[in-house]
């Protein structure tokens, strides 16, 4: 798989805080913010499979 550039605009409160919450984990800002983007991918994908299978089987 390969990798694309995604440029972000950002006023610098937003990045300090990042810069916050990504030096906590020991992460850099970029590598932070690819994590918490596939994490919500995560969870929206799994949310799509629970409704799916709620609806073909019923709620329980």
């Amino acid at each position: 798989m390969g990798s694309t550039v995604l440029s972000l605009r950002m006023d610098g409160e937003l990045l300090d805080r990042l810069r916050h919450h990504a030096a906590r984990r020991g992460m850099s800002v970029q590598d932070y913010v690819v994590q918490t983007l596939i994490r919500d991918d995560f969870d929206e994908r799994f949310k799509a499979a629970v409704d799916e299978t709620e609806k073909f089987y019923g709620r329980t």
